[in-house]
């Protein structure tokens, strides 16, 4: 079993949309776990949103203040010989725990359970939301701002995958087959099976490499099955398709260095449907690993 630290990432400075930043609290308040050695919570100060829909680099500077102490505590875990679970927030909360990750362990590969891409840059974004960067940023396809506090390596693309995506921007769309990176969709998923696909994702993403990071964005599952969140996409997949998932991550779990778990809005819920299916999402993982 791994020795879990949960790290709250408590942060909704990546968009516009508040009520991310409440999430992980609510998520981890009554874990109890022989596994979990640890929990750690960041929160997001004082710093004022900027809304702006003109900005396209909205709350930079509160995003990077954040994420510089979320990098560092992740670091920290780390070195510690822990295993960082981190419960988010909005996604933006990544680009710290998958660097923090591959700083620590020099190789590794990523998954990116998704709705969306998040490989939007500074030129090409088209909200300035900054959680439609991340997985450009710790691949280094957007070099700009975003990971000053890195000192290590980053993702290479070969070994980057995206499971899930079904909504991603057109010029994201470009970005990506740029970059080379490969896309697993929720078609995909519908028509070969959640496990299927997700082996497919970890051959690519092991090839080469010492594990594995893994991020899970709840807006994976469809909007009418799980509606807390702050971008919902339609056509997502369904319960059994998402537990599909997980089982298969769980499966995985001797090469998995790092996850995080990102996105579940409660204010966006309905009889907190959600906020009990990441629950399930967050248990499955600390009681398996």
């Amino acid at each position: 079993m791994k020795n879990i630290s949960i790290i709250n990432a408590c942060s909704d400075l990546g968009l516009s949309t508040d009520g991310t930043n409440l999430g992980p609290e609510i998520l981890t308040k009554d874990i109890n776990s022989s596994n979990v050695s640890s929990v750690h919570t960041i929160k997001k100060g004082n710093f004022e949103k900027d809304r702006a829909k003109d900005n396209k680099r909205k709350n930079l500077e509160g995003v990077n203040e954040f994420n510089s102490r979320l990098y560092n505590l992740e670091f920290e875990i780390l070195e510690n010989n822990e295993f960082p679970l981190t419960i988010g927030g909005d996604h933006s909360v990544a680009i710290s725990s998958a660097l923090a990750s591959i700083n620590h362990y020099k190789n590794l590969g990523i998954i990116w359970l998704d709705a969306h891409g998040d490989f939007n840059t500074f030129n090409s974004t088209e909200s300035g939301n900054i959680h439609g960067l991340p997985l450009a940023v710790v691949t280094n396809y957007e070099k700009e701002s975003l990971s000053n506090f890195h000192n290590g390596n980053f993702y290479n693309f070969k070994n980057t995958v995206i499971v899930g995506g079904r909504d991603i921007d057109r010029l994201e769309k470009e970005n990506l087959k740029d970059a080379g990176v490969t896309v697993f969709s929720s078609e995909d998923i519908k028509k070969y099976g959640a496990k299927e696909i997700l082996e497919k994702a970890f051959s690519i993403a092991k090839n080469g490499t010492d594990g594995v990071h893994i991020s899970f964005d709840v807006d994976l599952i469809d909007p009418n099955i799980a509606p807390g969140v702050s971008v919902p996409a339609d056509n997502g997949i369904n319960l059994e398709e998402v537990y599909s998932l997980i089982d298969t991550v769980i499966e995985h779990k001797d090469i998995i260095k790092s996850m995080d778990i990102v996105e579940y809005n409660p204010l966006k819920d309905e009889n907190d449907v959600t906020k009990n299916i990441t629950k399930t999402i967050i248990n499955k993982v600390i009681e398996n690993f």
